[in-house]
């Protein structure tokens, strides 16, 4: 008698409801707003937070007429994992100011600064200077400064040679230069900024995926990567704010560069409609752009999928930004410039109902 195949994971079987959490955010939203005064623009729900400073300023030989402070914060996640059993710790960091980084410049802000949280059973001062090596490298990438950070001994929280990280970031952009999507009309084209492997999502899946399931070692080199299987994982999120700094400078901001989006956990799907207005569709042309061999090992490992792959990778787009078809081609080649390659992936249009939300079909 053939044995029972076994059915193909899902982000949930490895211990993550993306569904869930978004039951978190509304209710913590509701919270958060309470302590709201007029300063604070938006709310909770966006890729970063923004607060005026109500006035003029100077800031980076800048002179800033109605400055928004934005600011974020993020962790690693369950990537730490690998770099606990490879005791290798010299790359989460630049993931950890990634994380925040990145959610920070698709509204258009200049990194100003970052601060780091390292918690962990007992110091040791190795793991921790290769920790702070990392975030410092992001910090350099970014173009901002390492303020302060923290580092706690917590013995009863965690497992020997385990550590969890949290990261901060604070920039600064001008009021009418906050990227907010709102200019996103159909006949809008979508570039997808190539990532660099998983970045910093969905690790719970693919490491259940690949190490459990399909039994790999973290140094087994595997052909389809052309490296070992550890050295995928802990291959570091890419930094945007450079190539992001230089479309913005070059291209007027709402107009031009309408809509920018860091796709993390849920993927395009549910990243994209964040800075899309209500009544649009955005369709994404599968093909378009390469995707990493590691995204097919882990459908193949996991029996994953397609949808539940979108749903929670980033398939190789590690961030789309909405512009104009017509000045797509020339925002590419300043990507390309500054170190991003991108892609062509995807168009906006004009939905069936005007006030429904915002939706994204992978076709």
């Amino acid at each position: 008698m053939n044995a029972k195949k076994p059915k193909g994971l899902t982000y949930k079987d490895a211990g993550v409801d993306i569904h869930a959490g978004d039951a978190v955010a509304d209710r913590i939203g509701q919270l958060a707003r309470s302590t709201y005064g007029p300063e604070v623009m938006g709310g909770v729900g966006g890729f970063a937070g923004l607060f005026s400073m109500g006035g003029e300023v100077k800031l980076l030989h800048a002179h800033y007429k109605d400055p928004v402070l934005v600011a974020c914060t993020d962790g690693v996640g369950t990537k730490l994992k690998v770099a606990f059993m490879l005791n290798k710790h010299d790359t989460v960091g630049i993931d950890l100011v990634a994380m925040s980084v990145n959610d920070l410049v698709v509204q258009g802000a200049q990194p100003l600064f970052f601060l780091d949280y390292i918690g962990m059973g007992k110091k040791d001062p190795a793991v921790c200077e290769a920790l702070v090596q990392g975030v410092v490298e992001g910090c350099h990438q970014s173009r901002c400064a390492l303020l302060g950070g923290e580092t706690a001994s917590l013995p009863d929280m965690y497992a020997p040679g385990e550590y969890d990280l949290a990261g901060f970031c604070v920039g600064v952009a001008e009021r009418d230069k906050v990227i907010d999507g709102s200019k996103v009309a159909p006949g809008d084209v979508v570039i997808g900024l190539r990532s660099s492997g998983l970045h910093s999502n969905g690790y719970s899946l693919a490491r259940k995926a690949l190490i459990e399931r399909a039994g790999f070692k973290l140094g087994q080199r595997i052909p389809e990567l052309g490296r070992t299987l550890g050295e995928e994982l802990l291959e570091p999120t890419k930094i945007y704010a450079e190539a992001v700094r230089n479309v913005i400078g070059q291209y007027r901001v709402k107009e031009i560069v309408k809509a920018l989006a860091n796709i993390t956990g849920s993927g395009m799907p549910g990243n994209i409609p964040r800075t899309i207005p209500n009544g649009l569709v955005v369709r994404v042309k599968k093909g378009s752009w390469p995707v990493p061999p590691v995204f097919q090992l882990i459908q193949k490992a996991g029996d994953v999928a397609e949808a539940e792959m979108y749903d929670t990778f980033n398939m190789g787009v590690g961030m789309t930004l909405v512009c104009p078809e017509f000045n797509a081609n020339a925002i590419r080649d300043a990507l390309r410039k500054s170190g991003c390659e991108s892609d062509l992936i995807g168009t906006v249009e004009a939905g069936a109902d005007p006030n429904a939300e915002a939706v994204v079909k992978v076709e």
